[in-house]
């Protein structure tokens, strides 16, 4: 079974139409991160989704999760899951979905029938949704994160989500015989290195390092871009990542794997 990603949000930031920040529909019920590009899908299409991995609890990466929710639990057959390690869904029950903020779905309509779901999981664990598996890779941010595995049966994809340069990931990017895309941010240039190292992100020449030891050959398209650098640091990944041709990943780009 041939699986499809759709960009829904691709930015490290909002200014436009097409900066929307992570979101990936995933075939057509499965989103891998929850930013605001999931608010441009029609009715329809947000009731189809059953499933939500996330990276990490950062605003930009979850934002659309309450909305999400209270547009489509009345209608939808069974409770939305998210799947994250455990200390990020302990953020989202304290700081989202804790009445305050907003009221707590896994308790709505009453617990026995929730329209939300919160199901932790470790680094290394996989889920799988029929022919398909997710599994979580370790990524290193200012917050728990994981990156993200995505199997087929025709070839695999990797989201880095927010992360610096990070050894483990890297290992277990190297341990993906099948792999098609690579998914990795590189939030700032080169010239910010200190705001990227205080931020736990990557600047070109620290994903240049990573790529620099990776084994397998993946088509990389480079995310999270921070509005208005952009066309920097996109200027400076081509020089100095040209091994792997480092592509810009779009707004409403469609990967197959």
């Amino acid at each position: 079974m041939v699986m499809k990603l759709t960009v829904l949000g691709c930015s490290g930031g909002i200014g436009g139409a097409e900066a929307r920040t992570s979101s990936f529909l995933v075939d057509d019920d499965v989103l891998l991160d929850c930013g605001t590009g999931v608010g441009d899908l029609k009715f329809d299409a947000l009731s189809r989704i059953n499933h939500i991995f996330l990276s990490h609890s950062h605003l930009d990466h979850v934002a659309a999760i309450p909305l999400l929710v209270d547009s489509i639990g009345e209608v939808c057959q069974h409770p939305i899951t998210v799947y994250a390690p455990r200390q990020t869904l302990h953020i989202l029950r304290a700081h989202v979905f804790n009445w305050l903020m907003w009221p707590d779905f896994t308790a709505i309509p009453d617990r026995n029938h929730p329209w939300l779901r919160l199901q932790p999981l470790e680094v290394g664990e996989t889920i799988r949704l029929g022919e398909r598996a997710f599994t979580a890779l370790p990524a290193l941010h200012t917050v728990p994160a994981v990156a993200w595995r995505l199997d087929s049966d025709t070839g695999q994809l990797v989201f880095s989500g927010d992360t610096t340069y990070c050894p483990e990931l890297t290992a277990a990017i190297n341990a993906c015989p099948n792999l098609r895309h690579l998914l990795v941010e590189t939030s700032f240039p080169e010239e910010m290195r200190a705001m990227a190292m205080a931020s736990r992100h990557l600047c070109p020449g620290m994903l240049e390092a990573m790529l620099k030891e990776l084994t397998v050959q993946p088509q990389v398209h480079i995310t999270h871009l921070k509005p208005g650098l952009g066309g920097r640091i996109m200027e400076q990944v081509k020089a100095q990542c040209g091994r792997f041709s480092p592509v810009r990943l779009e707004h409403g780009q469609t990967l197959e794997f």
